[in-house]
């Protein structure tokens, strides 16, 4: 700051000013620089329609319903068949599917907005609440209790129990404790390993109502399906309007055949939950009103934050090289478990949160693509319907079709201010150690010899610079900016350290063709 001040008294006053900005950084969030994402979406319409078409008759469905959550809102909806054979009804966007396992996250949102208002910790040992789970004997004598966190994160040490969980429903809370007094078997000791535990979420459920009072239905339906304007969600079939509900199929034989509904149980907490393609769309939405982090008021019945935290990869599990798209196109990604979502990397960067759903009668995807603001959903009535393989499919034919491109984050005043500064001092570096805008490591990493021989080197391969780049920003501490000469271009790559204002702390240059 001292060298701010030896001016004059207009000097100081610059100085000041400039100081104060640099310590009162605001936050940019990124943002969608295209007014037209819409109308790009739009024009890939039919060709979505007749991928998810295609694919229900080529894979059997009955019906299939399906939507695109864009900003905030349902955009598209179509269907595809019938949800009830015998009578012909028409599948579309008000037809109430079953969706399994898309349950699960409604259950960890449910715990995440209990955590939030004190009334539970994530790790909080399990016999906290189920005092009959003190006494389950894990692998070994020196496992850790399971936990909150554990159960939400498929890391407690359960046996993966598809597809016999698909068959418990309609259990009663007294079969799940009396599970517990018994025992349970354990394929791993706690928080070593990924298994799929369809009775972690039965528990998860249960624990909501001990905590709150209420069935885990009711506290759901209450604080969050109700404040999202969820109206016509259910757990319980027989309360879903006759003309709307979705029958579940087998394809056996070369013809379909009904399969029997579950009423509503201790185990619909991990998959009982029965919505259409309208309402679940805004709870897609608020899934995707959660990025940017932003200063923004609070909306919604859980904090952006918590729903983010539910979105973060907890529990890595898998990396699949092979992977290919529909088109054949290689897309290798990296998986992981969240908090009662799935959660997937690809080559590429591009990121994909949402679960599948499937019981006996019914297959179910939704993903959603926070960097895009995008969001894909499908429902089938035919069991363990893959509904994954065609809602990547049409992401990647959407956003690849509509030329859509994502957030792009916007540099903080201190990246660009440093931008400016180093701009000032290549090719030489003269006087850079008195410029203060270094940090204390970096003429101890960085010698101010070796930096002009190798800038100006780069600069006489490059020309005359005719033009130099806004900061391209990683973060909101590091960027890189591009100067244009007129044989090649100068990259300059810069970090900043944790103090505030943040000094240059690492420093790359490099030459880049035209």
């Amino acid at each position: 700051m001292a060298t701010y001040l030896k001016k004059t008294a207009p000097g100081i006053i610059v100085g000041l000013m400039l100081c104060t900005s640099l310590f009162a950084q605001s936050y940019k969030p990124p943002v969608f620089n295209d007014p037209d994402r819409l109308k790009k979406i739009e024009t890939t319409y039919p060709v979505i329609d007749k991928i998810y078409r295609e694919y229900a008759e080529q894979n059997h469905f009955p019906g299939l319903v399906y939507g695109i959550v864009m900003d905030g809102k349902l955009v598209h909806a179509g269907g595809v068949g019938y949800t009830e054979l015998d009578s012909k009804t028409e599948a579309n966007g008000q037809s109430e599917f079953r969706i399994a396992s898309m349950s699960k996250s409604f259950t960890a949102m449910a715990i995440l907005k209990l955590r939030d208002e004190g009334k539970l910790s994530l790790d909080d040992a399990l016999y906290k609440y189920i005092p009959e789970a003190r006494n389950m004997k894990p692998l070994t004598k020196d496992a850790p209790p399971v936990t909150i966190r554990n159960l939400l994160t498929h890391t407690a040490g359960y046996p993966e129990d598809n597809p016999w969980g698909d068959r418990q429903l309609a259990n009663t809370d007294d079969q799940l404790i009396d599970m517990y007094r018994k025992g349970i078997s354990f394929s791993n000791d706690p928080g070593i390993g990924y298994e799929y535990s369809n009775l972690g979420f039965a528990t998860l459920g249960y624990i909501i109502k001990k905590v709150t009072g209420k069935s885990y239905e009711d506290y759901i339906t209450e604080n969050i399906l109700r404040p999202l304007g969820m109206t016509h969600t259910y757990y319980e079939y027989t309360k879903v309007p006759k003309a709307q509900l979705a029958h579940g199929y087998r394809w056996l034989d070369g013809k379909w055949v009904e399969q029997p509904m579950l009423h509503d149980g201790s185990y619909g907490a991990m998959g009982g939950m029965i919505t259409s393609i309208e309402d679940f769309a805004k709870y897609m939405a608020f899934h995707l009103s959660a990025w940017p982090p932003r200063d923004n008021q609070e909306t919604g019945p859980v904090k952006r934050s918590s729903v983010r935290e539910m979105q973060y990869p907890w529990d890595v599990n898998g990396f699949n090289v092979n992977y290919k798209t529909a088109s054949g196109r290689s897309y290798p990604y990296a998986s992981a478990y969240c908090y009662g979502l799935r959660w997937r990397r690809y080559i590429d960067g591009m990121t994909a949160v949402g679960h599948t759903g499937g019981l006996p009668g019914f297959g179910s995807e939704w993903t959603i693509y926070p960097e895009y603001g995008i969001g894909v959903v499908c429902f089938a009535n035919l069991t363990y319907a893959n509904a994954a393989t065609v809602n990547l499919a049409v992401a990647d034919t959407l956003i690849r079709l509509s030329g859509i491109k994502p957030r792009e984050l916007p540099p903080s005043d201190i990246l660009t201010q440093r931008r400016n500064e180093l701009v000032k001092l290549l090719p030489a570096w003269n006087d850079a150690q008195a410029s203060g805008i270094f940090a204390v490591n970096f003429f101890m990493d960085y010698f101010p010899d070796k930096l002009k021989a190798e800038a100006t080197e780069i600069f006489n391969k490059a020309g005359k610079i005719t033009s130099v780049g806004e900061v391209v920003p990683e973060n909101q501490m590091r960027g890189y900016f591009i100067m244009a000469g007129e044989q090649a271009n100068v990259k300059v790559s810069f970090t900043l350290t944790p103090e505030n204002p943040g000094l240059i702390q690492e420093y790359h240059i490099a030459l880049m063709p035209k």
